[in-house]
C-alpha cells in the first residue's frame, strides 16, 4: 500500500469521520443492512468490467477492497484500488492478503479529485459510493475519465432514491428511522452515524444533482454509449459508458 500526501476538500473530510471506526466489519455489516442487496449491485457493477477483458483496472473508493477483489477473481487483470481512508485501506490490505492475491490487487492512498496516476494508463475504471463525497462531482468524473484509455469501460454504483412514491415512502422510513438504530444495534455508535448521515446525504446529494444530470455529466467528460440501471425498486443506480476516441 502506497501513501502518497493529499489535501483534503470538505467532502473528503466529511468522508475520513463518517467512515472512521468502520473497517472491521464494513463488509459485513454493508450486507445486513441493505438486505443483503449491495452484493448483488456490487456483481452488476463487476461484471460490466469484466465484460471488456481489461488488463489494468482501477478501482476508485476501494473502501476494504470487495470490488477490488471481486474484479480481480472475475478477471485476468491487475486491479489497482484507490481510497483516502487509511484505515479502510489497512483492512483491504488484510483482505487481499487473506484472499491470496496480493500479486493481483495493489492499494494506494488518494483522492478521486487528483489520481496519482498518468493519463490513459487505465483499461477500465469503477466506483461506488464515491460522488456524495466530493466537493465537485463533474470534476472527479472528469479527472477518472483522464486515466482511462479510449475505448475503456467506466461503471459505478451509488445509492438512489426511489423514484415510485410509495417505495419512496417506504426507503424514507427506513432511511431515517430504521437504518440508524440498526446500524447501532449491529455495529454501535459509529453505524448510527453512517445512518443517520446516509439518511441525510443521500436525498441531498439527488436534489442538486438528479439522474439527468450525472448522464449529462459522463456524456460531457467524453463518454458514449452512456447506460444506467435502478436496482432493488431504486435503492441503487448502476451506470456505466464507454470513453470515446479522440478527435
Amino acid at each position: 500500500m502506497t501513501t502518497p500526501r493529499t489535501t483534503d476538500s470538505l467532502g473528503n473530510q466529511v468522508a475520513r469521520e463518517v467512515f472512521t471506526g468502520l473497517p472491521r466489519r464494513y463488509d459485513r455489516l454493508a450486507w445486513l443492512l441493505s438486505f443483503g442487496q449491495d452484493r448483488r449491485w456490487r456483481r452488476s457493477v463487476v461484471e460490466r468490467i469484466a465484460a471488456g477483458q481489461p488488463r489494468r483496472v482501477l478501482d476508485v473508493a476501494t473502501g476494504p477492497a470487495g470490488v477490488a477483489l471481486a474484479v480481480a477473481r472475475r478477471t485476468e487483470a491487475t486491479v489497482v484500488g484507490v481510497d483516502l481512508n487509511e484505515s479502510m485501506l489497512r483492512r483491504g490490505l488484510r483482505n487481499v492478503q487473506a484472499a491470496d492475491r496480493p500479486g493481483d490487487v495493489v492499494l494506494v492512498a488518494g483522492r478521486a479529485e487528483q489520481l496519482p496516476f498518468g493519463d490513459e494508463c487505465f483499461d477500465a475504471i469503477c466506483f461506488s459510493y464515491l460522488l456524495r463525497y466530493v466537493d465537485e462531482p463533474a470534476a472527479a468524473i472528469l479527472e477518472m475519465t483522464r486515466c482511462l484509455r479510449p475505448g475503456g469501460t467506466m461503471a459505478s454504483l451509488e445509492f438512489f432514491v426511489p423514484p415510485a412514491a410509495g417505495w419512496r415512502a417506504a426507503w424514507r422510513v427506513y432511511v431515517f428511522a430504521v437504518l440508524p438504530l440498526a446500524g447501532w444495534m449491529a455495529g454501535g455508535s459509529p453505524w448510527w452515524r453512517v445512518g443517520r448521515f446516509l439518511s441525510q446525504s443521500i436525498p441531498a446529494h439527488y436534489r442538486r444533482y438528479p439522474l439527468d444530470w450525472h448522464v449529462r455529466a459522463w456524456e460531457q467528460a467524453g463518454f458514449r454509449d452512456v447506460g444506467w440501471q435502478l436496482m432493488s425498486l431504486g435503492g441503487a443506480l448502476v451506470m456505466w459508458g464507454t470513453k470515446a476516441a479522440g478527435p
